[in-house]
Formats: C-alpha cells, structure tokens, sequence
C-alpha cells in the first residue's frame, strides 16, 4: 500500500459544480481502484491525501497533475504504508457556496474539520503533514465570507 499527498491552486473560474464533479468521477474511480483518502477544498486551494495500491494512486496523481482545473500541483509527502488512515471514505468533502455562506456556517465548518483532524490517529508521516497543512490552510482568513 501507498500514500501521497499534494497541494495545488485551484483555477479561478472553478466552481462548486466543478467540484462535484471532480468528486462523483474520482468516487467512482476510486472505488473500482480500491482507492481512498480526502480532498479538501478552501480559499482557492486543494489539499488531498490518497492512499492505495502503489501504481493506481501513482497513475491517478499523474493525471490529477495534469488537470486544467489546477496549478501548481505540488507534491509535500508520500510512504509506503501497512494501514489506510481513511479506509472507509470513498472521498470526503463538505460543499462550501462562498456567496452564501456565513460566518456562522463557516466557523462550524471549520470547527468540525478542526475536531475531525484532532480526532483521527494517523498512521505515518504522509497523514500527518496532510492534517497539519488542513489545520494551516484553515487557519487563513477566508476570501469571501459574508459577515
């Protein structure tokens, strides 16, 4: 088994559609590849952990880089592991609508992926860094929260 994760900017006409599809193919991906992990989206940026066998997520990260859709993919982390930290998630992902999101809403959003990072037990250095970078990029003041 094997894990990686990356970070990179997304394009800035992207959108929430955009997103869900990003997400319904790589569900259906994954779960034929025997694939897991979590792709976070925030403030113009993803962050996204994959974990499985070593040549599926190796191929998958080479077409993910070569996606329109985002720049600047780079690579922060990446083990060969015994155990998945995300075994039964297909792909998490909470939909955020920068127009019409609050404050509220967003402070419970990143409270409970607060809690969901302060929570999980990783296993090796790739699921750690991939938590430490999450806990980060939300530690950023958003771009378009209407107060």
């Amino acid at each position: 088994m094997f894990t990686l994760t990356y970070e990179s900017q997304a394009n800035p006409t992207i959108t929430n559609v955009d997103i869900e599809n990003i997400l319904k193919t790589a569900r259906e991906f994954n779960s034929e590849n025997g694939i897991t992990g979590c792709l976070m989206y925030y403030s113009q940026r993803f962050i996204q952990i994959l974990e499985g066998p070593e040549d599926k997520v190796k191929g998958l990260f080479e077409n993910i880089k070569k996606d329109s859709r985002h720049t600047k993919v780079s690579l922060f982390s990446k083990d060969d592991i015994n155990e998945r930290n995300f075994p039964d998630w297909g792909m998490a992902y909470y939909p955020i609508d920068e127009d019409k999101m609050g404050l509220p809403e967003f402070e419970q959003f990143k409270r409970n992926l607060l809690l969901l990072a302060d929570l999980s037990k990783p296993t090796n250095v790739t699921a750690i860094l991939f938590w430490k970078k999450m806990k980060f990029l939300l530690s950023l003041p958003p771009s378009k929260i209407n107060i």
